[in-house]
């Protein structure tokens, strides 16, 4: 049974309360919580930031989850930002490389970001700039080789490539803000943008044959050299499906031979996506607490799979009843009709069925298949009230995980009712062509065989 509760939200409450407790208890340990935790007044420099004409800025911030770590540094030491007009940011940014920050899986991207923006101590523009005209490198908050200070032929005040234009623009008792021109890119951002947009961390998987397979032994009848990195030369079905202990294994173990992927990885990447995502606290809760999803998924990412996951929102999951989930091996066999051993993003799945009407791809759960057609300008799987639409597109997409955010938990439909259907409508539709297309045939052959009696009679 789903909890209410995620197991990792208790898990990010548990110093907020372990923190009261103490306090209730004496003076001393509610010294040390407030310590732990420092608290930001109206008068600091962060809350300047947020209240500031660097509305872009602080946006991102915001949405790089940021608050909570900045707290934490203004906790130790003064810290100077600088900060890029809006302009830098809205009309003399990249529209793919904003694009890139703003996906969730780029979380990491966008804090290293924002993070180098901010020096870990207070530098005035007036003082502390330069050393007799030479340029001065600070550590940021990112890390790495950290910014360089300095002034340009003319005596202005420069970041690296980004000219001040309002040194000293907002001070407070614990940091500084100075506007600049542009925004810094550090180089390990600026290299993840660059694989991403040449498509060198997607690996491309040629469609081929498929492969004979002895089904005595279960192998291959003429097994070749596999190149690294190809995909994986037997079905996904025999990977998953476990065999008997004595029987060959049907394809390479995790950390064989063919390991060319980290699927692990991947797999945690995805699922921390989720989280960051909202609204799907209860399908991470299942792959990761309620079943061995996630790590089965890794391991067939690591031999070369690749799968599109149908992931229903925390209210379609709120739907289910108790006793659809209390069986064993109940949640297996939902999460099973909801993953797909193919890679489709919304763009392609909304193609196939814009041109094909109705589209049956298959699940990991055999032998059932999911239907997925057009409705109402997106894309719609199942039908009748067990249907759900296509309602959060690409929410991880990278190459070889592809999810696909949902509305509704989806069931397999019963095929027996189907089949008897079907059987019922062509014998209604067969029995009034037979009596017809009888009688004609009957009346001839009674008017052939009289035919035939008479004339013997006129010769004997």
């Amino acid at each position: 049974m789903i909890s209410s509760i995620p197991f990792f939200l208790l898990l990010s409450l548990f110093p907020f309360l372990s923190s009261s407790s103490s306090s209730s208890s004496s003076s001393s340990s509610s010294s040390s919580s407030s310590s732990s935790s420092p608290q930001i007044n109206s008068n600091s420099i962060l809350v300047a930031l947020l209240d500031s004409h660097y509305t872009e800025l602080a946006e991102l911030v915001e949405k790089a989850l940021l608050l909570h770590q900045l707290e934490q540094a203004l906790g130790t030491h003064n810290i100077t930002i600088f900060a890029p007009k809006n302009h830098a940011l809205e009309r003399n940014l990249d529209p793919e490389f904003k694009r890139f920050l703003l996906e969730p899986r780029n979380l990491n991207s966008l804090q290293t970001l924002i993070m180098f923006h901010v020096i870990p101590t207070t530098v005035f523009a007036s003082k502390q700039w330069t050393a007799a005209g030479a340029a001065v490198r600070h550590q940021t908050l990112a890390g790495g080789n950290g910014l360089s200070l300095g002034e340009d032929s003319s005596g202005n005040k420069v970041v690296d490539s980004a000219a001040v234009l309002q040194p000293d623009d907002v001070i407070r008792p614990d940091g500084v803000i100075h506007g600049i021109d542009q925004l810094l890119i550090p180089r390990s951002v600026q290299e993840d943008f660059n694989r991403r947009r040449s498509l060198r961390a997607i690996a491309a998987v040629i469609p081929e044959g498929a492969p004979q397979v002895d089904p005595r032994t279960n192998r291959l009848k003429k097994p070749a050299p596999v190149p690294a990195g190809a995909p994986p030369v037997l079905p996904i079905y025999d990977a998953v499906a476990p065999g008997p202990s004595i029987a060959p294994a049907p394809a390479p173990g995790p950390g064989g031979a063919r390991r060319h992927f980290n699927g692990e990885r991947q797999v945690k990447d995805f699922i921390q996506t989720l989280l960051h995502y909202g609204g799907y606290n209860e399908m991470a809760d299942i792959l990761v607490n309620l079943t061995s999803l996630a790590t089965e998924m890794g391991q067939l990412i690591s031999e070369g799979y690749v799968l599109t996951v149908l992931a229903p929102n925390d209210e379609a999951m709120a739907k289910l009843a108790t006793e659809q989930l209390s069986e064993p091996g109940a949640p297996e066999q939902i999460m099973y009709y909801h993953i797909i051993p193919e890679y489709q993003t919304e763009e392609s799945m909304y193609n196939a069925v814009r041109r094909f009407g109705k589209i049956r791809y298959d699940t990991l759960r055999l032998p059932h298949k999911v239907v997925a057609q057009e409705a109402d300008g997106s894309v719609k799987f199942g039908s009748g009230d067990a249907s759900a639409y296509l309602f959060d597109p690409d929410i991880y997409t990278d190459g070889r995980i592809s999810v696909q955010g949902i509305d509704g938990v989806l069931f397999p439909l019963e095929e027996n009712e189907e089949d008897s259907n079907t059987q019922k409508r062509t014998t209604t539709t067969t029995t009034p062509l037979v009596k017809v297309a009888a009688k004609p045939r009957r009346g001839k052959l009674l008017e052939l065989t009289c035919s035939m009696l008479g004339a013997f009679g006129k010769v004997c």
